[in-house]
């Protein structure tokens, strides 16, 4: 193993020229056995053979494996059976993955990613949490980036459903970035999810690391589902990984005015994406076999799932007369003005303040910025 982190850590040798020296070499225990001539035939950098001559990682690489041990994490190679199947058949896989928390029992389940914009609209949160629930409650592990936005969103809405959920992270896995995500990062593997990384330890979030990132998203996943994005987004180039993986790529419809909507619309009317509204859309473009366990029986045998329409007209028990009315005004797309509050429920601002604050404690509604509410779906 310590020959793979090593290999992992020398500087010019990434995914690709990792693959090259595989291919010539077999391992990466063969990689360190070579002559300098026949490294230079693989074309590496020459500050990358002077290193692997030198073996200079791995003193380093022992360190590693103990720091990652620390950490109670894990390290997964290439060559190893309790690899990703789906992650190894990508052109030029990682040839290392830092893994912490419970990644076997996630990598059992079928995976699907979410990813969208870190700007997102009101609307983009509570989709991409209402599709990440519905279906991690379904067994389908949620991957996504750890970013703020639609990736937390989702992985929030994973782990709301008791699903599990996958963060693919492009920094080091003693790192946490955004660092305001730490609490997130515990929730995350309380409930039973992964950190996965490919970047050693210390490795800070620079630019140059989320397209690796992106790679590993749509590795691991069956089909990737795009919230919201913009043009040239990060989510459209997972988007295009996908596509090149051979994976189902998914997208949710968004306003035509607006400047996030131009990825999605852009990949359902000119790439192919499958519009989804519900998690039944995506089920059903599955494998067969996964779909069948996914999808509800034919009508008759099951109740049918509630309608959209019947969801928004549900109103949870236990609600005051008050607090049912405020409730029933909002809505998960338009955010409400408190003045418009006032109009409609014809209650005072005390009670409807009173109203507002206990919906917004039993976590049924979300205040946003300028005295505005939606209702969590």
């Amino acid at each position: 193993m310590k020959e793979w982190v090593a290999l992992n850590m020398t500087p010019g040798v990434g995914p690709r020229a990792a693959a090259k020296l595989l291919e010539r070499f077999g391992s990466a225990e063969a990689v360190y056995r070579a002559t300098r001539v026949e490294l230079e035939r693989v074309r590496l950098l020459p500050e990358a053979v002077d290193s692997i001559i030198a073996r200079d990682h791995h003193d380093q690489a022992e360190v590693e494996l103990e720091n990652v041990r620390k950490l109670g994490g894990d390290i997964l190679l290439l060559d190893d059976g309790v690899y990703p199947s789906l992650l190894r058949e990508i052109y030029d896989p990682p040839i290392v993955l830092y893994v912490r928390g419970a990644w076997t029992e996630c990598l059992e389940q079928p995976c699907v990613a979410v990813v969208g914009s870190r700007r997102c609209s009101t609307y983009g949160l509570n989709a991409a949490s209402m599709l990440a629930r519905d279906l991690a409650q379904r067994g389908v592990t949620i991957v996504s980036g750890f970013a703020r936005g639609i990736d937390a969103a989702a992985h929030r809405g994973a782990i709301q459903g008791h699903g599990r959920t996958i963060a693919v992270i492009g920094t080091g896995l003693d790192q946490v970035y955004p660092r305001d995500h730490k609490k997130l990062a515990d929730e995350l593997l309380e409930a039973g999810g992964a950190i996965v990384s490919q970047f050693p330890l210390t490795t800070p979030p620079v630019s140059e690391n989320f397209p690796y990132r992106n790679r590993i998203i749509s590795g691991l996943s069956l089909g990737v589902i795009v919230v919201e994005a913009a043009e040239n987004s990060g989510s459209l180039i997972t988007a295009r990984l996908a596509i090149e993986q051979n994976r189902e790529v998914f997208a949710v419809p968004g306003n035509i005015t607006s400047r996030n909507s131009f990825g999605t619309n852009y990949l359902i009317k000119g790439a192919g994406a499958k519009l989804i509204q519900q998690w039944q859309d995506v089920a059903a473009e599955l494998p067969p076999q996964i779909a069948a366990k996914l999808l509800p029986p034919p009508l008759g045998e099951k109740k049918k799932e509630k309608s959209l329409a019947d969801q928004l007209s549900f109103v949870p028990p236990g609600l005051t007369g008050f607090e049912q009315s405020v409730f029933r005004l909002l809505s998960p797309d338009n955010p409400a003005h408190i003045d418009a509050l006032v109009d409609g429920s014809s209650l005072s601002i005390t009670d409807l303040t009173a109203a507002l604050l206990t919906l917004e404690m039993r976590d049924l509604v979300r205040a946003l910025p300028g005295k505005c509410f939606v209702r969590k779906m």
